[in-house]
């Protein structure tokens, strides 16, 4: 049996009761014999600005070290005016700087996310695949993951609500984890 992939976890959100989060802690429960999930503090960075770049954050050397020590990545994401949200970007600004040292950079990713509007996030996610071809990151190309939170689609100890969702849930999960281990072209 394979070990677990370590998987580092971006949130797009830092919102009290975010519901990416819930996503994310609903998925690590499905992931946890397959997967170990490691949501990344990424709202501890500050705006990202060129001129903090001589006296970077230490938080980013931490951040950096996580990454390199994963499997892959997931970034989990609501969307912001058509776009990913400003802590999304933040966060993928600063962990591709200083120029040289990209931590991005030929690294396996997924991309999901949740909203209560109809659209589940697609376009959030459709503008962090632009960005992620910048930064070298090779996104998994299917399935797309857009989930619409409505009542039901969590229960209250926070797992996915219906079979369906469930099912649906765990075969993401197994393609990220062919897609992180399929070997390099």
């Amino acid at each position: 049996m394979n070990q677990p992939l370590k998987i580092a976890v971006i949130v797009g959100s830092a919102r009290t009761g975010s519901i990416n989060r819930a996503f994310v802690l609903a998925l690590s429960r499905l992931a946890r014999d397959a997967m170990d999930f490691d949501i990344l503090p990424v709202e501890g960075l500050p705006l990202y600005n060129g001129d903090l770049e001589a006296d970077m954050p230490p938080l980013l050397a931490e951040l950096k070290s996580r990454i390199r020590a994963a499997d892959g990545i997931l970034f989990v994401s609501p969307e912001h005016n058509r776009s990913v949200t400003a802590l999304m970007k933040n966060t993928l600004d600063w962990l591709s700087r200083p120029n040289g040292d990209n931590v991005w950079a030929g690294k396996r990713a997924a991309i999901c996310g949740a909203s209560p509007g109809a659209r589940g996030a697609d376009l959030s996610q459709m503008h962090l695949r632009q960005i992620a071809v910048c930064l070298g990151l090779e996104v998994m190309p299917q399935p797309e993951v857009y989930v619409q939170v409505k009542d039901g689609t969590f229960t209250q100890a926070g797992d996915f609500g219906q079979e369906r969702d469930i099912a649906f849930q765990r075969r993401f999960l197994e393609r990220i984890a062919a897609w992180i281990r399929q070997p390099e072209a």
